[in-house]
């Protein structure tokens, strides 16, 4: 697979980031001006050894933390300029995230968490309908009234990627979602989000470890200390090294 066609406006775009984390004296370069643009409705695997910058890019890119210098866009949106209502509004509305550690709420349902950022947008009704569907689809229909911890590890990244695509987000960050899985069921979990990746036009950015995960994609973005790595590749290149 290659990227989407080019588009006039990116589905994201960074443009000279930076992250500087402060350990009492000590100054630690998350991020050193990085900047890339992604099409929409491309699937971009984000690689690098533990330190690189990889998670700290994916968090900035999705508006969960703040880059201390450099721009990020949404769809053309500048959103260093917006207040925390703003930035709220366009988290809700335009990205989903799907975490290793699941992230999940434990005194609330499956139903309950899956639900839960339409309900905090004030969509309920389209979502329980859509998630009817994405529940049968996810394998999880007949476990939504349960807890997370009556739930499989793989159930419960079936909610959280249920939570994640219920409200339709025309980007969806995924940070290292097989990490806490076997084998198997990881490779159901990617199967799954590759599907509707497809299916549905989601730009879709993930943060790996996994080579085999990283050649399905369009395009990876390699990361080393807090930079990217090289001209990005596509998949047939990093296979072939």
């Amino acid at each position: 697979m290659t990227d989407a066609a080019p588009s006039a406006v990116p589905a994201l775009e960074v443009e000279g980031i930076r992250k500087i984390y402060r350990l009492g004296e000590v100054e630690i370069r998350a991020l050193d001006d990085v900047s890339l643009q992604v099409a929409p409705g491309s699937f971009v695997a984000v690689m690098g050894p533990s330190g690189s910058g990889k998670s700290t890019l994916l968090h900035l890119m999705g508006l969960l933390d703040a880059p201390d210098a450099g721009v990020v866009r949404i769809r053309g949106t500048d959103t260093g300029g917006l207040d925390d209502d703003a930035l709220t509004a366009l988290r809700r509305d335009e990205i989903g995230f799907v975490f290793q550690t699941f992230e999940l709420i434990p005194n609330l349902s499956a139903r309950e968490n899956a639900l839960l950022p339409a309900e905090v947008a004030g969509r309920l009704e389209p979502a329980q309908a859509r998630l009817a569907t994405l529940g049968a689809r996810l394998g999880i229909a007949d476990r939504l009234d349960h807890r997370p911890a009556q739930l499989s590890g793989g159930q419960r990244q079936r909610v959280a990627l249920a939570r994640a695509l219920v409200v339709e987000p025309a980007i969806l960050f995924a940070d290292e979602p097989t990490g806490n899985l076997d084998a198997t069921t990881g490779e159901q979990i990617v199967d799954l989000m590759f599907s509707l990746h497809r299916e549905r036009g989601t730009t879709l950015v993930m943060v790996t470890h996994d080579l085999a995960l990283a050649e399905r994609s369009g395009r990876v973005i390699a990361m080393r200390d807090g930079e990217i790595d090289g001209a990005s590749v596509h998949h047939t290149q990093i296979a072939a090294q």
